[in-house]
């Protein structure tokens, strides 16, 4: 055996030319293309409001016993929304390189909409701190949605969760954003 076989081989470097224009848009990597938390010590904190939204789609059936609160675990509507609140609130423990926040509001609403059989989850997160709240108001409707999914899913296995997406943010040094149309 030669002494090459023994040494621990090191994961392949990202090459240079991608690194670069990556660690300038990117700040979840350090310098040499390693995952990092962001370091938000010096930055002044501001006021953030998060607003995301998803669907979950299902069949008639399931969204009738939804809307009519006929399903056999219980009010989904109320569940969800606690769900999202919690799933908020631990969306550190969830997103590995998220900052753990002391949020000061999360809402989550959802609008049963019996035109196209889905229930629209849409979560608003606020904080006035030195990082956004963008991942816990989307974590909050991802929570919510599986919430739902697991209520109508005796009824409808093939529910489906749609576009789980940013609406808007506002607040910290990139300023606000609005979903285009």
């Amino acid at each position: 055996m030669s002494g090459d076989a023994e040494r621990p081989r090191k994961p392949p470097r990202r090459p240079r030319s991608a690194a670069g224009p990556l660690r300038r848009s990117v700040l979840h990597v350090d310098a040499r293309g390693r995952a990092r938390m962001v370091d938000v010590g010096g930055k002044g904190a501001t006021r953030r409001v998060a607003v995301a939204r998803g669907a979950l789609e299902m069949s008639p059936p399931a969204f009738e016993a939804l809307s009519s609160g006929r399903l056999a675990k219980g009010d989904a509507v109320a569940v969800a929304r606690v769900a999202g609140i919690q799933a908020a609130k631990r969306t550190s423990e969830i997103v590995p390189l998220c900052h753990p926040l002391a949020l000061e509001s999360v809402e989550v609403d959802i609008e049963l909409d019996s035109r196209r059989h889905r229930a629209v989850v849409t979560a608003t997160a606020r904080i006035t701190g030195k990082t956004g709240v963008e991942m816990e108001a989307l974590t909050a409707v991802s929570a919510a949605c599986l919430a739902l999914y697991d209520m109508v899913k005796a009824l409808d296995r093939s529910a489906a969760i749609r576009e789980i997406v940013l609406l808007s943010k506002s607040g910290g040094r990139s300023g606000a954003y609005s979903r285009p149309r």
